[in-house]
């Protein structure tokens, strides 16, 4: 059997959000895969197994309320980095920017973990009074 490369996961997989067609998950993700989301903060949410991680994705391919929209990927052997926006609403400033961290094993998604610019203030160091 002919696995798929981690640059073909990555297309299906950025595909299923771009076109809304939760289908093109279905053979991309492994029994053990563990995803954890960008929230909620600081540590996200943890979800583990296929099965749950398929639901997971698939709801937030099928809200027609949101987008996700991959800006660029960039692979390395079984690894890939997703810079993406996600857009949560109709105005101006109701998107984030993100990256996924991605893991491939045997053409399946084994991880994926998420992070996003916050959407809350954080201080930087320079304004907090912290030397480097």
């Amino acid at each position: 059997m002919t696995h798929r490369t981690t640059t073909e996961v990555m297309d299906l997989f950025n595909r299923a959000f771009v076109e809304g067609d939760p289908d093109l998950l279905t053979d991309l993700v492994a029994e053990d895969c563990v995803m954890e989301s960008v929230q909620p903060a600081p540590t996200g949410e943890r979800v583990e197994g296929r099965e749950a991680c398929l639901a997971w994705w698939r709801a937030l391919v099928e809200d027609r309320t949101s987008q996700f929209e991959p800006q660029e990927v960039v692979v390395a052997g079984d690894r890939a980095t997703i810079l993406w926006h996600y857009r949560f609403g109709p105005g101006d400033a109701d998107w984030v920017s993100g990256v996924n961290v991605m893991r491939v094993c045997d053409g399946l998604i084994v991880e994926a973990l998420g992070f996003s610019k916050t959407a809350g203030e954080v201080p930087l160091a320079a304004e907090s009074g912290i030397e480097g």
